[in-house]
Parts: structure tokens; C-alpha cells; sequence
């Protein structure tokens, strides 16, 4: 279980809410000190769009390698309030508009750019 923030509180506060999300499930949580194996999320959908998924990172985040699960979204991707400037930049860059992609998920994001690639194709 981990923590991220801008500043050391808001690191602590996110950790805080994992942390009783987790207990309000009712997962067993490790007795402290043990040591426990790193699972990292599934990679099923994100896996189909390799080579866009690493472009992606490359063109619209700057970056030369990120680890991209099923489950991130746009809004681990930047500090800002909304989404608006990389779906700006997704549809600049692939020519698709993503704003309907309400919780932003990437993978969801990916299944459109290459539906959109796939259509012109056809």
C-alpha cells in the first residue's frame, strides 16, 4: 500500500483513505514488518495495444517508459483538476476525442485510438 501526493500531508491523506478503504473491505491486512510481494494490475487489455500504449506514453505524456496497467487513468498522469489538456493533446495527436471517456481510463482510452486506427483500415 502506497501514498502520492504533491506535498509529504497529501501523500499521508491518500495513504489514510487506501488504507481505510482496505479495512472497509475487509481485507486482511499484513501484520507489521512482514514482508509481502509487489502484485502489479492486470495488463490483459493494455497488453493488445503495446505498441500504442508506448507511443502514448512517449507522444502525449513526454515520457520515455511508464508502466501502464488496466486501471490507471488520465488523472494519474498530471496534477491538474480535470482531464482537459490531454484530451485535448490525445485527440491533437490520434485524432480522437476521448472527453466522453468519464473516469479516463487508459485502456478505454487505447481501445478507441485503435478502433479509430482499425476503421481507417477498413
Amino acid at each position: 500500500m502506497f501514498g502520492a501526493g504533491d506535498t509529504r500531508l497529501a501523500a499521508l491523506e491518500d495513504l489514510r483513505k487506501k488504507f481505510d478503504q482496505s479495512k472497509a473491505a475487509k481485507k486482511e491486512l499484513p501484520r507489521p514488518g512482514t514482508k509481502i510481494p509487489v502484485q502489479f494490475a492486470a495488463t490483459t487489455r493494455v497488453d493488445r495495444h503495446a505498441d500504442l500504449a508506448r507511443d502514448f506514453i512517449t507522444r502525449v505524456r513526454g515520457l520515455e517508459w511508464a508502466f501502464v496497467s488496466d486501471e490507471p487513468s488520465l488523472g494519474g498522469f498530471h496534477a491538474e483538476e480535470a482531464n482537459g489538456a490531454l484530451v485535448q493533446r490525445i485527440h491533437d495527436i490520434y485524432g480522437v476525442d476521448v472527453a466522453d471517456v468519464s473516469n479516463g481510463n487508459l485502456a478505454d482510452i487505447f481501445d478507441r485510438i485503435a478502433g479509430k486506427a482499425n476503421s481507417r483500415t477498413l
